[in-house]
């Protein structure tokens, strides 16, 4: 076990280059591929490239709003407590390790963007703990144990294929109607797999853990930001009216109550469920609330503003990427091709893997669906499949990759202070249990 851990670790810490090289990497072997299988030119190729380089453009600014938000909250000083009051709780590397990825399971669930952010925090937080009580915990495994979460979130409250496809007016209604989320998200199926997951994985994780002498601890310059955040950010203040209203809490307060009435509304009088924008607003609110004053609230967003510049600058690789794979039919080929050795029952089984390969080079699931999506739902027409398995399928295999995908961890990585490869290793671990119960799942239910 030792050997096999070691191995994996070994080979992504020396093969795996920085996020953005991943991302030039996969849009040269996506222009390769297009124009190898596809029969697609150069130039038409550079046009698809271009015109989807900005396509996904909204979406990168309110998952960068996500972040920049969720970070922010999370620095607040009644989070910083409830945080810290959380991570004392752990007396040794195996609590440690348990802890920081049942919280990162569990989150995603709520939420795949409050799940990397909030996981992060926790990671950094309880290995600053542990260095404090010398637990020797090795802090690439603590954080992989933060991003490990991200394999349910299909199965959470913020599940894309599954919410979309439950809207109503949503791009395939015609063919496949409204599917509800008791057929997808809720079933005892779906339930019982995310469950085993949130309960084994964090077990799976701590078992990874190498010997003492083996161990990397959280790195100096990460433990001296932790502990500047326990120290209140100070304000200049100047007696004028401009320093009182920048330094008045009553405007918080204000922000706050309006905020909140706002919220009552979408939620109970207009009936709206949890998306992006609505939790970007829950964790704005939250943060203003939490803070002493307008400028507190700035500076703690300032402060933020560092992890969100890698995730802003590679999403439109992979927007482009998408752009390629569309317009090329690559992505059609990839998908047909697993459906032509497909039946009833096997359907399922084949969108799991092909959902898996795509997400590698399309890591969004709405943006995924969107290519994928007709074909896979089509196909289970014709071959009279279970339509809404296979679109959990689907949501499987995205969800499934995205433990290897180094444009996900990015949020994880910026504010953890790491590199990817310094925890692929264990998370390709992780991608090699979690594979089984997938599949075992949709057997078992097909």
């Amino acid at each position: 076990m030792t050997r096999l851990i070691n191995s994996f670790v070994t080979a992504f810490e020396r093969w795996m280059p920085d996020s953005f090289v991943v991302a030039i990497i996969l849009s040269v072997l996506t222009f390769v591929l297009a124009i190898t299988l596809s029969g697609a030119s150069p130039g038409e190729l550079i046009i698809a490239w271009g015109d989807g380089f900005w396509n996904l453009l909204s979406f990168t600014i309110q998952v960068v709003l996500t972040l920049l938000l969720g970070h922010t909250l999370a620095y607040t000083p009644p989070m910083q407590r409830a945080l810290k009051s959380v991570a004392r709780t752990v007396h040794s590397a195996r609590s440690a390790y348990l802890t920081v990825a049942f919280i990162a399971c569990g989150t995603s669930l709520i939420s795949w963007a409050l799940g990397l952010v909030a996981s992060a925090v926790m990671a950094r937080t309880v290995a600053s703990v542990a260095h404090e009580r010398n637990i020797p915990v090795h802090y690439p495994l603590l954080v992989a144990c933060a991003y490990s979460g991200i394999v349910i979130w299909h199965q959470g409250l913020s599940a894309s294929i599954g919410l979309a496809i439950a809207t109503p007016g949503h791009f395939l209604e015609d063919s496949i109607g409204i599917v509800r989320t008791s057929q997808t998200l809720f079933t005892s199926s779906s339930l019982l797999t995310a469950l085993f997951i949130l309960v084994t994985l964090p077990l799976l994780m701590s078992r990874l853990r190498p010997a003492d002498h083996a161990c990397r601890p959280l790195p100096d310059f990460i433990e001296s930001e932790t502990q500047d955040t326990d120290k209140s950010i100070d304000i200049e203040f100047k007696a004028t009216p401009a320093a009182r209203l920048e330094n008045n809490r009553t405007l918080n307060v204000l922000f706050v109550a309006i905020g909140i009435i706002f919220l009552l509304i979408e939620f109970f009088e207009r009936g709206k469920g949890l998306n992006l924008n609505l939790l970007n607003f829950i964790f704005l609110i939250a943060g203003v609330a939490l803070t002493r004053s307008p400028k507190h609230y700035l500076e703690l967003i300032v402060s933020a503003a560092k992890i969100v510049g890698p995730f802003l600058l590679q999403y439109p690789f992979y927007a482009g990427i998408a752009g390629m794979m569309n317009d090329s039919g690559l992505a059609r080929m990839v998908v047909d091709l697993f459906v032509q050795i497909s039946t009833a029952q096997t359907l399922p089984i084949t969108s799991f893997f092909s959902g898996a390969i795509l997400n590698l080079f399309v890591p969004s699931g709405g943006g995924q669906w969107v290519i994928q999506g007709p074909i896979a739902m089509q196909s289970a027409l014709e071959l009279g499949a279970d339509v809404p398995l296979t679109a959990m399928a689907v949501s499987f295999g995205d969800q499934w990759t995205n433990l290897i995908h180094p444009l996900l961890a990015i949020p994880v990585l910026a504010i953890t202070g790491l590199q990817a490869r310094d925890i692929m290793g264990y998370c390709a671990l992780a991608l090699l249990y979690t594979g089984p119960i997938f599949i075992i799942s949709l057997l078992l239910t097909s």
